[in-house]
């Protein structure tokens, strides 16, 4: 890239953050802040529960991440219609480290991964990342976790009321009514989705809400439950009490960083195509935002973040043109964190639905891989199942090794080849390396 290249862009990107240009589209990003908190509420609800975290240390993550994006928009873009939060896919990844290290010690993990991602930043090594973990990797890592989400979420759309006896028989009439009102919320929702996703993306979970609601105010059916949980800011100091459990943290963290920062690298190629003024985004700037931010929750206890694509693509077709959006999403989103007693009417069947959606949609995003050739599906689908199976740190160091062997030992370039010639290839070479062994 040439100097006056670069300056251009950078004299663009002063342009797009100052306040005359922020003001020109105000009234558009503070409707568009407004229609994507709508989505991301349930959404950051459902990832928390999935995380094993407090909602409400979720929703503190999601707002503190929005209003640190906000801040450094003005000085070191990464993306301009980027929404921060916690994304889907980190939420498994979190659950197993809290059942690991606990819910004490996921403040220094949370520290560590963005120390991690604060060197991975100051020499822009996310570049080569890229070529050690392939985007199509990573997409079946999602998929595994995306079954892991759907499969956690789907009993909750007939989970009895609290308080309700559960006997021997499955089929009780409040059974029955609570798989009716699922069945009828998950038609509903699927069906504005279809409609309205590229215009009014909000619009079905917005609907599927007040249709739970409603429902249980005539019918009788598990709600959520809120707990006011006590915010402590304090240092991210552990009390591992073994050696093995500080090094599994450190590579634990290690595998976090990576992972958040290839989502982020993926999201903002996305969101640089749907930018409706077709702003070039700085993965590297979006990678500054994304550690202070996490570190800066490592502080109360919070969770991990990144600019996923979901409340992105929702905040763009929202009609959001600077980052003024995401501060509106901070300040809605904060409300709920000081008064969490609004979300106890969120039923839980309204929420399975939502959640088991997000999990489908990240098994079916192994479709896409299908654009890399046959060798990129036929390992992204050993990854999801070896994620899903074995476990996610396991699966992807496994499915990691697997295509190092295969990448770097047995062929140059197997992107181009068919699924059945790798694998006779590699047997092939296998069984030749044991003749000559033996």
């Amino acid at each position: 890239m040439t100097k006056k290249n670069i300056n251009t862009e950078e004299t663009q990107s002063v342009e797009h953050g100052s306040a005359a240009f922020v003001a020109k589209y105000a009234g558009r990003d503070i409707q568009a802040g407004v229609i994507t908190a709508t989505m991301a509420i349930p959404l950051s609800i459902g990832i928390a529960m999935m995380s094993d975290y407090p909602i409400q240390v979720g929703l503190a993550t999601v707002a503190f991440a929005s209003f640190i994006g906000f801040l450094f928009a003005w000085f070191r873009p990464g993306n301009f219609i980027g929404a921060p939060g916690i994304a889907a896919g980190l939420a498994p990844i979190l659950a197993m480290g809290v059942a690991t290290f606990g819910i004490e010690n996921m403040a220094f993990v949370i520290f560590m991964t963005a120390t991690f991602q604060a060197i991975i930043w100051k020499y822009d090594w996310q570049r080569y990342l890229l070529k050690a973990v392939p985007p199509y990797l990573v997409e079946g890592l999602l998929a595994g976790i995306g079954l892991k989400i759907a499969l956690k979420f789907l009993p909750f759309l007939w989970m009895l009321p609290v308080g309700m006896a559960v006997g021997e028989e499955f089929w009780t009439d409040a059974r029955i009514q609570v798989i009716v009102l699922s069945i009828i919320g998950a038609i509903l929702f699927l069906g504005l989705f279809k409609k309205f996703k590229d215009t009014k993306p909000a619009l079905p979970y917005f609907a599927l809400i007040v249709f739970g609601i409603v429902a249980s105010l005539l019918i009788d059916v598990r709600m959520l439950k809120v707990e006011d949980v006590e915010f402590n800011i304090g240092l991210p100091i552990p009390d591992f009490d073994s050696v093995y459990l500080w090094v599994y943290a450190i590579f634990f963290a290690l595998m976090l960083a990576v992972v958040d920062v290839i989502e982020q690298v993926m999201s903002n190629a996305a969101i640089e195509k749907i930018d409706p003024l077709k702003r070039p985004c700085n993965s590297n700037n979006s990678l500054l935002s994304i550690w202070v931010s996490n570190m800066g929750a490592s502080f109360f206890g919070g969770m991990t973040n990144l600019d996923g694509l979901a409340k992105s693509s929702t905040n763009r077709l929202a009609g959001a043109y600077t980052k003024l959006s995401v501060l509106v999403i901070g300040l809605l989103i904060a409300f709920f964190v000081f008064n969490v007693q609004y979300l106890d009417n969120l039923p839980y069947f309204a929420l399975a639905i939502i959640m088991t959606f997000v999990g489908i949609k990240m098994v079916l995003g192994l479709l896409h891989v299908a654009t890399h050739g046959p060798y990129a599906v036929l390992l992204a689908t050993v990854c999801g199942l070896l994620v899903f199976q074995v476990g996610i740190f396991e699966g992807l160091i496994i499915t990691l090794v697997i295509h190092a062997v295969i990448s770097y030992v047995i062929f140059s370039k197997v992107d181009s080849m068919p699924a059945g010639t790798i694998v006779r290839k590699y047997f092939r070479k296998f069984k030749e390396d044991e003749q000559e062994i033996n």
